[in-house]
């Protein structure tokens, strides 16, 4: 191997002006860990009860399918429709379903599905039907079916709260003045 060297020249260079060698500065100074861009555009913005901006819908029963009804109330509870939507946070809206005893059920569901419970006591467990539970409690059958699609916690129960079902036409919700949905 031959020794080799190379030899660069370096046309002369006038002295730098300041505004110059502030450039220079800038661009050889210590990497930044972090790209130049504006961050306050980037941040994520979380809901928070004072600025969820909860309203009330107004849900007609009449005719829905159960559980297609049901998902749609939960999803508005939860608040999933918002933009600004916080899984930890209750930003969803006050639901008021109306005319919940005349939900309709697919199929021979009506008949054939079952609702189990317990007494506490021994051998007390206790099994109806949605057509017996529609003749007893008519508002329990889409309370049950929401409630089973809200999260399991205390966010659960605190969301399932701003769900109000009445049996008929009728509510009290009037002053709140609900948005047909």
């Amino acid at each position: 191997m031959h020794n080799c060297r190379f030899f660069i020249s370096i046309p002369s260079i006038s002295t730098p002006t300041i505004f110059e060698l502030q450039y220079i500065l800038r661009i050889f100074a210590a990497p930044k860990k972090y790209s130049t861009v504006d961050s306050l555009s980037y941040k994520t913005i979380s809901a928070t009860k004072a600025n969820a901006g909860k309203i009330w819908v107004l849900v007609d029963a009449k005719d829905q399918t159960l559980g297609r009804l049901a998902s749609k109330i939960a999803f508005r509870l939860r608040g999933k429709h918002r933009p600004n939507y916080t899984p930890h946070v209750d930003c969803g809206d006050n639901v008021i379903v109306i005319n919940a005893a005349e939900i309709a059920l697919s199929g021979n569901k009506m008949r054939d599905k079952q609702y189990i419970r317990h007494t506490g006591f021994p051998g007390g467990q206790r099994f109806s039907t949605p057509s017996e539970e529609l003749v007893k409690h008519p508002t329990r059958v889409v309370e049950k079916a929401v409630k089973g699609m809200l999260p399991k916690s205390r966010l659960g129960a605190e969301l399932f709260r701003n769900l109000h079902v009445y049996a008929g036409a009728e509510h009290g919700h009037e002053a709140q003045q609900p948005v047909q949905f």
